[in-house]
Order: structure tokens, then C-alpha cells, then sequence
């Protein structure tokens, strides 16, 4: 393990290369009580901003992912302002005029693929715009399925687009009024309401972190 030398809000420290941004800063002695959230890669909460010395490219990612670099210079993004529009899921229809009406920004959308390439998930952001404004929220829910909504695309958009809100109308657009009933969901929300779920419970908290990672990744899931 050998050190290097990072930059935290113009401060210079030397920490160890093994670190993440967001241990490096615990180490260099900050106290996280904003932007660190489930510091597993889930929540979206550490945006972090960084740019290599000698190298013009801003670079977008999670603290609590990405491990620290030699002369690595480092702001944080913990919150950024998203439009939020107020509607009553049950109530909307899955139409592409709710989108025009809710987030009528994103057909300003000038196709510079900065959402793209700012985003912490490598996802194909400006895709999912495309489907959106196209009213394919199934395509949309799809391609954004893996969004943390942390807000860097949106950071980087001088059309001011919401992404990740737009991204979570489609979900539950999606999965509100076009996804089949997952027959099994309904079948096991009875059976926990009936009390039938301690020995599963059980079951699952004396497994480990790879069992549970294993069960998850090669579950059945309905087509």
C-alpha cells in the first residue's frame, strides 16, 4: 500500500491508495453527515465531482465507489436542486401528454450527451430522455432502471433537465399501469398479512452477504 496526495475542497492531504473518496475523507478527519447515505453505491447521496492534475476531463462518480487517485482534486455534490412535479399517481394516465405537462424541459433537449456521460451509473441517459419524450415509458423505466437519482446529470444540462425525475415517472407510470400483476407478489403480501413469514425471515438473517447476493441474482422472475 503506498500513499498519494488528494485535494478536498483546495486542501491538500496524503492518503492511502487503497481508499474510496469517501473513507479518504474520513481519514483526512471530515465527519460525513451529509453525502454519504448508504456508502454501498444505492442511494445516490455522495456525487462527487473530481479532476485529475494536468487533466482537463471532469470525471462524475460515488464516493463511496470510486477509490482515490494520485493528485485527484475533489468537490462533492451532495444535493442538487431537480424539479419535482407534484401528481397523484393514481389519477394520471399513461399518456406521452402527461409528460409534456409535467416535464415539458425535456423537448428542449439539445442532444450534447453530457447527461451521459456525467452519469455515476454509466447509464444511456439521453436514450431514456428519447423514450420519454416519445411516450414509451416501458423503454424509458427500462433503460433508467438502474438510476440512484444522485442529480449529476442534471448538473450538467443547460437545457435544465429533471433527468432522474422524469426517469422515476416512468417507473411508476410503468409500473403502475403497463406491467403485467406479478401474480406470486400478491399471493406472498397475502401470506406475510396472514403471518405467515417468521420462519423465512429467520431464514434470511442468518444468511450471509454472498447468499443473499446468490439468491438475488438467480431468482425467478416472472417474463
Amino acid at each position: 500500500m503506498a500513499n498519494v496526495n488528494v485535494y478536498f475542497f483546495g486542501k491538500k492531504y496524503e492518503v492511502p491508495d487503497n481508499l474510496t473518496i469517501m473513507t479518504a475523507l474520513e481519514y483526512a478527519g471530515y465527519q460525513l453527515v451529509r453525502g454519504c447515505g448508504c456508502r454501498n453505491g444505492f442511494c445516490g447521496a455522495c456525487a462527487t465531482i473530481y479532476r485529475i492534475k494536468g487533466k482537463q476531463e471532469l470525471q462524475m462518480a460515488l464516493a463511496c465507489q470510486t477509490k482515490v487517485e494520485d493528485e485527484m482534486y475533489v468537490a462533492t455534490l451532495p444535493f442538487f436542486p431537480l424539479v419535482k412535479q407534484i401528481y397523484d399517481i393514481n389519477k394520471v394516465e399513461p399518456t406521452q401528454m402527461l409528460m409534456m405537462q409535467l416535464y415539458p424541459e425535456i423537448y428542449s433537449c439539445i442532444g450534447c450527451n453530457a447527461c451521459t456521460k456525467a452519469c455515476t451509473q454509466g447509464l444511456n441517459t439521453m436514450q431514456y430522455i428519447a423514450y420519454a419524450q416519445r411516450g414509451d415509458f416501458k423503454a424509458c423505466a427500462d433503460e433508467s432502471f438502474d438510476c440512484v437519482m444522485c442529480g449529476v446529470c442534471s448538473s450538467r444540462c443547460p437545457a435544465g433537465i429533471s433527468h432522474p425525475q422524469v426517469a422515476e415517472l416512468a417507473r411508476r407510470l410503468n409500473g403502475k399501469y403497463l406491467t403485467p400483476d406479478a401474480e406470486h407478489l400478491i399471493n406472498r403480501v397475502k401470506e406475510i398479512y396472514d403471518g405467515n413469514f417468521k420462519s423465512a425471515m429467520e431464514d434470511y438473517m442468518n444468511k450471509s452477504d454472498a447468499e443473499i447476493r446468490e439468491m438475488y441474482n438467480t431468482r425467478d422472475i416472472e417474463a
